[in-house]
């Protein structure tokens, strides 16, 4: 299986991959809410069933990983920064598709950035992440 890169943000050429246009709008918005500080919209990209690995080790399940961000958000935002996607690649796994990212944070107390990779599925109500590796 071959990993395609995520066209530019301003291009107008057709997404390689149906999926992409879908994911880029899902991560796009849950960005937006991490930097609006709106935890359930930041959280609603994630399954019920999610699993989270980072620093900390392993969150399973929705509510717990929200909880692991709820001391962060403030009204009118995130006291960890701006958050900003580089989209990497996504590769088609089957029905899923993983998405390789960079993400950043600005303006918080300090500048961080770090890898994500992103298990997504299509669920009824969009795509949604299973697994999220952010290191």
């Amino acid at each position: 299986m071959m990993l395609l890169p995520l066209a530019a943000q301003a291009s107008p050429a057709p997404a390689s991959d149906p999926a992409e246009a879908g994911i880029r709008a899902a991560m796009l918005a849950s960005a937006a809410a991490w930097n609006d500080g709106g935890l359930d919209r930041f959280m609603a990209i994630y399954a019920p069933d999610a699993v989270f690995v980072g620093s900390k080790g392993l969150i399973q399940g929705k509510p717990a990983i929200a909880d692991s961000y709820r001391k962060s958000f403030t009204d009118g935002g995130n006291s960890r920064g701006r958050l900003h996607f580089d989209f990497l690649g996504l590769k088609r796994i089957g029905e899923r598709r993983i998405l390789f990212a960079r993400w950043t944070l600005s303006g918080g107390a300090k500048m961080e950035s770090g890898m994500t990779t992103l298990v997504f599925e299509r669920r009824g109500d969009g795509w949604k992440i299973l697994t999220d590796h952010s290191s």
